[in-house]
């Protein structure tokens, strides 16, 4: 078969336009700033899609919060948007358009426990899965340790944007009162 016959031109295949960047950012890091600049640079348009999942009980944020703290630390990404979802991501996709889902890997163990929810994506909505591997510096930095550290009294500072210390310490504040 051709390359023509295939979409390819050039011997490459044609670029996805339309990526989703899926995750609670409960709250968001530094390693998931990373991962969301770096797709932004290899498709058209990421949606960085706030997952509502009422499984995880007692966010730190809001779904609000979130949201608008992603929008003020993404004002220099000019291709991606903020939104939120309900349900199924393989749902999500679909009604998206989207051409490839993105995930960020930061252990052997991300990988463990991603690559069966790729593969269920996959099965629903026909998507494939691209992981990208954090960068070194933020391999050990989840959501849930910065809360945990943060919480005990511990400095995040080089683990999360400005902003969302920011947030964090008016809320640590708040529950001293």
């Amino acid at each position: 078969m051709s390359f023509d016959k295939l979409g390819m031109t050039n011997g490459r295949l044609p670029r996805a336009t339309r990526a989703i960047y899926p995750g609670s950012f409960d709250p968001l890091t530094n390693g998931h700033l990373d991962v969301i600049e770096r797709a932004a640079g290899a498709f058209n348009e990421l949606i960085v899609a706030i997952v509502v999942n009422p499984q995880k009980r007692n966010p730190m944020f809001t779904l609000e919060d979130r949201e608008k703290m992603l929008k003020e630390c993404l004002t220099h990404v000019p291709n991606v948007r903020v939104e939120h979802f309900r349900g199924l991501l393989a749902d999500y996709v679909r009604a998206q358009e989207a051409d490839v889902i993105v995930k960020g890997l930061r252990v052997v163990s991300d990988f463990e426990s991603e690559m069966s929810t790729a593969l269920m994506n996959r099965s629903l909505s026909n998507v494939d899965t691209m992981f990208l591997m954090s960068d070194a510096k933020y391999s050990f930095v989840s959501s849930s340790l910065v809360k945990e550290v943060f919480f005990l009294g511990g400095d995040v500072s080089a683990f999360v944007p400005s902003v969302v210390l920011d947030v964090m310490s008016r809320k640590r504040s708040a529950l001293k009162r």
